[in-house]
Protein backbone atom coordinates (compact mmCIF):
# COMPACT_ATOMS: atom_id res chain seq x y z
CA UNK A 1 0.00 0.00 0.00
CA UNK A 2 1.35 3.48 -1.39
CA UNK A 3 1.89 6.00 1.43
CA UNK A 4 1.79 9.16 -1.05
CA UNK A 5 0.28 12.52 -0.71
CA UNK A 6 -1.72 11.85 -3.73
CA UNK A 7 -2.83 15.54 -3.78
CA UNK A 8 0.61 16.48 -3.56
CA UNK A 9 1.84 14.18 -6.02
CA UNK A 10 -1.00 15.20 -9.06
CA UNK A 11 0.44 18.53 -8.33
CA UNK A 12 3.84 18.26 -8.63
CA UNK A 13 3.13 16.12 -11.74
CA UNK A 14 1.71 19.03 -13.42
CA UNK A 15 4.14 21.30 -12.46
CA UNK A 16 6.44 19.29 -14.33
CA UNK A 17 4.33 18.96 -17.23
CA UNK A 18 3.72 22.74 -17.44
CA UNK A 19 7.79 23.29 -16.98
CA UNK A 20 8.54 20.20 -19.63
CA UNK A 21 5.47 22.28 -22.51
CA UNK A 22 7.60 25.62 -21.78
CA UNK A 23 11.07 24.36 -22.61
CA UNK A 24 9.41 22.53 -25.55
CA UNK A 25 8.43 25.74 -26.86
CA UNK A 26 11.34 27.13 -26.47
CA UNK A 27 13.17 24.71 -27.81
CA UNK A 28 10.93 24.96 -30.52
CA UNK A 29 11.25 28.88 -31.03
CA UNK A 30 15.20 28.42 -31.33
CA UNK A 31 14.53 24.92 -33.60
CA UNK A 32 16.07 22.87 -31.10
CA UNK A 33 14.85 19.52 -32.35
CA UNK A 34 16.69 17.64 -30.76
CA UNK A 35 15.67 18.95 -27.33
CA UNK A 36 11.81 19.36 -28.33
CA UNK A 37 12.32 15.81 -29.26
CA UNK A 38 13.72 14.78 -25.89
CA UNK A 39 11.51 16.58 -23.54
CA UNK A 40 8.35 14.75 -25.42
CA UNK A 41 9.52 11.58 -25.07
CA UNK A 42 10.22 12.37 -21.11
CA UNK A 43 6.74 14.06 -20.92
CA UNK A 44 5.15 10.73 -22.69
CA UNK A 45 6.52 8.53 -20.06
CA UNK A 46 5.21 10.95 -17.28
CA UNK A 47 1.64 11.69 -18.51
CA UNK A 48 1.47 7.87 -19.73
CA UNK A 49 1.01 7.08 -15.85
CA UNK A 50 -0.89 10.46 -14.90
CA UNK A 51 -3.61 10.37 -17.54
CA UNK A 52 -4.51 6.52 -16.62
CA UNK A 53 -4.95 7.18 -13.04
CA UNK A 54 -6.78 10.59 -14.13
CA UNK A 55 -9.58 8.39 -16.22
CA UNK A 56 -9.91 5.14 -14.27
CA UNK A 57 -9.41 6.43 -10.66
CA UNK A 58 -9.91 9.92 -9.90
CA UNK A 59 -12.19 10.99 -12.35
CA UNK A 60 -14.77 8.45 -11.56
CA UNK A 61 -13.88 9.66 -7.78
CA UNK A 62 -14.43 13.32 -8.52
CA UNK A 63 -18.08 12.48 -10.54
CA UNK A 64 -19.73 13.39 -7.05
CA UNK A 65 -18.62 16.64 -7.48
CA UNK A 66 -18.52 17.61 -11.19
CA UNK A 67 -21.56 14.92 -12.51
CA UNK A 68 -21.03 14.31 -16.58
CA UNK A 69 -18.02 16.98 -16.79
CA UNK A 70 -16.26 14.50 -16.03
CA UNK A 71 -17.01 13.50 -19.75
CA UNK A 72 -15.56 16.52 -20.79
CA UNK A 73 -12.19 15.90 -19.08
CA UNK A 74 -11.78 12.97 -21.18
CA UNK A 75 -12.63 14.66 -24.54
CA UNK A 76 -9.81 17.60 -22.99
CA UNK A 77 -7.60 13.98 -22.71
CA UNK A 78 -8.86 13.00 -26.44
CA UNK A 79 -7.52 16.45 -27.70
CA UNK A 80 -3.92 16.11 -25.73
CA UNK A 81 -3.55 12.77 -27.36
CA UNK A 82 -3.83 13.98 -30.57
CA UNK A 83 -1.47 17.05 -30.05
CA UNK A 84 1.17 14.92 -28.23
CA UNK A 85 0.55 12.61 -32.14
CA UNK A 86 0.95 15.40 -33.95
CA UNK A 87 4.09 17.21 -31.83
CA UNK A 88 6.21 13.63 -32.03
CA UNK A 89 5.07 13.10 -35.64
CA UNK A 90 6.70 16.61 -36.27
CA UNK A 91 9.88 16.06 -34.26
CA UNK A 92 10.48 12.62 -35.86
CA UNK A 93 12.24 15.12 -38.07
CA UNK A 94 15.92 16.27 -38.37
CA UNK A 95 14.40 20.07 -39.47
CA UNK A 96 11.28 22.04 -38.93
CA UNK A 97 10.52 24.66 -41.28
CA UNK A 98 9.37 28.19 -39.64
CA UNK A 99 5.54 27.43 -40.02
CA UNK A 100 6.00 23.68 -38.49
CA UNK A 101 7.71 25.01 -35.43
CA UNK A 102 5.22 27.64 -34.83
CA UNK A 103 2.26 25.22 -34.97
CA UNK A 104 3.95 22.96 -33.05
CA UNK A 105 5.23 25.54 -30.35
CA UNK A 106 1.30 26.67 -30.42
CA UNK A 107 -0.19 23.31 -30.10
CA UNK A 108 2.21 23.31 -26.93
CA UNK A 109 0.58 26.26 -25.63
CA UNK A 110 -2.83 25.26 -26.41
CA UNK A 111 -1.72 22.31 -23.61
CA UNK A 112 -0.82 24.59 -20.85
CA UNK A 113 -4.82 25.59 -20.61
CA UNK A 114 -5.55 21.77 -20.11
CA UNK A 115 -2.41 21.78 -17.25
CA UNK A 116 -4.06 24.57 -15.57
CA UNK A 117 -7.52 23.61 -15.42
CA UNK A 118 -6.79 19.58 -14.42
CA UNK A 119 -4.62 21.21 -11.77
CA UNK A 120 -8.05 22.50 -10.07
CA UNK A 121 -9.17 19.48 -9.61
CA UNK A 122 -6.68 19.13 -6.35
CA UNK A 123 -8.73 21.51 -4.72
CA UNK A 124 -11.81 19.06 -5.33
CA UNK A 125 -9.79 16.02 -4.23
CA UNK A 126 -9.00 17.50 -1.07
CA UNK A 127 -13.06 17.09 -0.17
CA UNK A 128 -12.57 13.39 -0.10
CA UNK A 129 -12.39 11.07 2.48
CA UNK A 130 -8.94 10.07 3.92
CA UNK A 131 -9.64 6.73 3.10
CA UNK A 132 -10.81 7.59 -0.79
CA UNK A 133 -7.55 9.60 -0.82
CA UNK A 134 -5.20 6.97 0.82
CA UNK A 135 -6.98 4.41 -2.32
CA UNK A 136 -5.91 7.38 -4.86
CA UNK A 137 -2.86 7.34 -3.70
CA UNK A 138 -2.60 3.69 -4.01
CA UNK A 139 -3.80 3.75 -7.78
CA UNK A 140 -1.54 6.93 -8.31
CA UNK A 141 1.41 4.88 -7.46
CA UNK A 142 0.45 1.42 -9.47
CA UNK A 143 0.00 3.35 -12.48
CA UNK A 144 3.47 4.78 -12.32
CA UNK A 145 4.66 1.13 -11.64
CA UNK A 146 3.23 0.16 -14.97
CA UNK A 147 5.09 2.53 -16.20
CA UNK A 148 3.14 2.36 -19.70
CA UNK A 149 3.96 5.97 -22.09
CA UNK A 150 0.99 8.37 -23.12
CA UNK A 151 0.68 7.41 -26.76
CA UNK A 152 1.00 3.53 -25.54
CA UNK A 153 -1.92 3.50 -23.31
CA UNK A 154 -3.73 5.62 -25.10
CA UNK A 155 -3.66 3.19 -28.04
CA UNK A 156 -3.60 -0.19 -26.38
CA UNK A 157 -5.15 0.34 -23.16
CA UNK A 158 -7.13 3.23 -23.03
CA UNK A 159 -11.16 2.24 -22.54
CA UNK A 160 -12.67 4.97 -24.75
CA UNK A 161 -15.76 5.83 -22.85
Amino acid sequence: MAKIDVITEFRDDHRKVRDGILEIISALQTKDVTKARKILGSLNIMVGPHFRYEEESLYPALKVFLGEYVDQLISEHDGVINTAKTCAELLAKDKLSDEEAEKAADAARALLVHVSNCDGLAILSERLKSKELAELGDKLDAARKSGVPLLDWAAKIRKKK
